[in-house]
């Protein structure tokens, strides 16, 4: 895997916490997830013109299906991540919760995928989780001032990203990447401007902080995060892919202590060195594919179970 493309993911993914954080303060959740993606599916479908040969071929039953990825992926997981900021849950805590994501999706990619995982993968996916749960007592001896039940809402977001990796996994087509983006930003943008106008929330403040939070959003965590989630999946395995959302929570408590004082102690550090470590151990762990199998999944309705469509 690119070294900089993994390096610009962690970053860019990342930042979602950040933005999260940045927008809270000026507006409920479903009005920054609304203003987030109303503008940008606009442009999106305007666009969707220009990229006809990569619509070619996708019927009804391939835009449900990415409609559904899009409802999980997207519109489920951030809800859950800016409902539990805006509780009180600080950036570094969502993103070590949800941080477990490469753990379950490993265990499940044996018994939903076919995928053999090695024994050297799970010592790191466990590795990993070892380093996320000390950070997680770290930022959580703190003290937040969220209510307990408020660490159940990552959990959920969590789930939903597994299950939409999941089931993009096993679909039996392969969707361009604008045609994805396109579809599960105007999803996320029905629902949220739906949920938004139902609870009274649709109107943004004028505040140059909010717009600056919608800015930051768009162009680090979608386009950069999401997209390059979708693209390096496209070129790598689930449990290999996945090690690397290991690094978001140690990069985001970094992140979040420079920018808004949340606490970086010790135990965080030594949280991140031995999340870098997991990444390293799977990465090596993972077995070198054989000329046969490439010959396999270069050929027409055959592929890899673990890799995405591109």
């Amino acid at each position: 895997m690119n070294a900089l493309l993994s390096a610009a993911f962690v970053l860019s993914w990342s930042s979602g916490f950040i933005g999260a954080k940045l927008g809270s303060g000026d507006a409920p959740a479903t009005t920054l997830l609304m203003w987030r993606f109303l503008p940008l599916a606009l442009v999106l479908l305007a666009a969707a013109p220009l990229a006809r040969r990569s619509w070619r071929g996708v019927g009804a039953r391939d835009l449900a299906r990415q409609a559904v990825i899009g409802l999980l992926s997207q519109s489920g997981y951030l809800l859950t991540v800016y409902h539990a900021i805006q509780l009180g849950v600080s950036s570094g805590t969502t993103a070590l919760i949800d941080g477990v994501q490469p753990l379950v999706a490993g265990a499940l990619a044996g018994p939903l995928l076919g995928r053999y995982v090695s024994g050297r993968q799970w010592l790191g996916l466990v590795l990993g989780a070892g380093g996320i749960a000390l950070v997680t007592l770290a930022d959580a001896g703190a003290g937040g001032g969220a209510p307990r039940w408020a660490y159940l809402v990552p959990p959920i977001g969590m789930c939903c990203l597994v299950a939409a990796t999941f089931l993009e996994s096993r679909s039996p087509a392969r969707t361009a990447p604008a045609v994805a983006m396109t579809v599960h930003c105007a999803t996320s943008a029905v629902l949220f401007t739906v949920l938004a106008a139902a609870t009274g929330t649709a109107v943004p403040p004028a505040d140059a902080s909010f717009w600056g939070a919608v800015a930051w959003l768009v162009v680090l965590s979608t386009f950069g995060g999401y997209g390059l989630y979708w693209l390096i999946l496209a070129r790598s395995g689930v449990t290999r892919v996945n090690t690397l959302m290991f690094l978001m929570a140690p990069v985001t408590a970094v992140w979040g202590a420079l920018m808004f004082g949340e606490p970086f102690g010790p135990r965080t550090a030594a949280g991140l060195a031995v999340c870098l470590a997991a990444v390293v151990v799977v990465h090596r762990g993972e077995p070198p594919r054989r000329p046969a199998d490439r010959r396999k999944t270069a050929g027409a309705g055959s592929r890899d179970p673990v890799n995405l469509p591109s």
